[in-house]
């Protein structure tokens, strides 16, 4: 069976070829003010992503919801676990938390997961989910058991995008966590896309479109926000246009 990219994969390179960036929006289907979101999210986002760290309910419904609303933009699943599965969506990030104690997160999850993908034809995207400093005081770092990366040692996320790169994959994940203090450093990101070549993601503590410009300009391909769409869906517009501000920038 050969593997091959699919249509929401290449629509994300066509993107990136023509206008240097992508920016995601997160959506927690717990969240009690996901409606609000969701009202916006299609107008600004280049694809919605859906999952939390914490137990999903009502996936199948909420993601039906979703797809109504945000209509021809990509939603892609964020699985915190296999129950984070559903057959409504048009892709998977099928990844693998690199730096995660517990091999459940780095192996077996995915494993068990991967026949249930099969068989919701869901499209995988391959991709390494990276903990970086402050994310072990976040959701995601208490479940997935995170030998969290220090920020002063970008180097170690950057040796961690390069493997993922050696081993197939093609996206890599730097994640401070939802919620998180502070986001992941500039230099971080800068040296994890130089060494690696990786199609690079940055999430967590993004709440300014001043900081996500930075992010962009640093190296990263693609920017998710969640926690701060939640408390002000108002703030896409302007964090999507500074995404695609230095996402123009770097294309010159």
């Amino acid at each position: 069976m050969e593997i091959s990219i699919g249509k929401v994969e290449r629509r994300l390179y066509s993107i990136l070829e023509s206008e240097g960036a992508l920016y995601f929006v997160l959506v927690d289907p717990e969240d009690r003010n996901i409606s609000q979101v969701l009202e916006r999210v299609g107008e600004y986002a280049d694809a919605v992503i859906v999952g939390g760290s914490i137990g999903v309910s009502n996936l199948d419904e909420i993601t039906r919801e979703i797809k109504r609303v945000v209509k021809d933009v990509p939603v892609i699943l964020f699985p915190g676990n296999i129950d984070g599965l559903t057959p409504y969506a048009d892709a998977v990030f099928f990844m693998s938390l690199m730096n995660s104690n517990n091999t459940y997160w780095t192996t077996l999850a995915p494993t068990l997961g991967a026949p249930i993908i099969k068989r919701y034809s869901l499209e995988p995207i391959p991709m390494a989910y990276l903990g970086v400093e402050p994310v072990k005081r976040t959701a995601v770092g208490f479940v997935g058991e995170v030998n969290e990366i220090p920020q002063r040692k970008p180097e170690i996320a950057a040796m961690y995008c390069l493997s993922a790169r050696y081993f197939g994959m093609r996206w890599a994940y730097l994640e401070a966590g939802s919620g998180a203090e502070y986001p992941v450093s500039d230099e971080m990101i800068r040296v994890s896309k130089e060494l690696s070549g990786i199609n690079i993601i940055v999430g967590g503590g993004i709440r300014t479109p001043e900081v996500a410009y930075r992010k962009i300009v640093s190296g990263a391909d693609a920017l998710v926000t969640g926690t701060v769409v939640e408390g002000n869906p108002s703030v896409m517009e302007d964090i999507r246009d500074a995404v695609k501000r230095a996402g123009r920038e770097k294309l010159r």
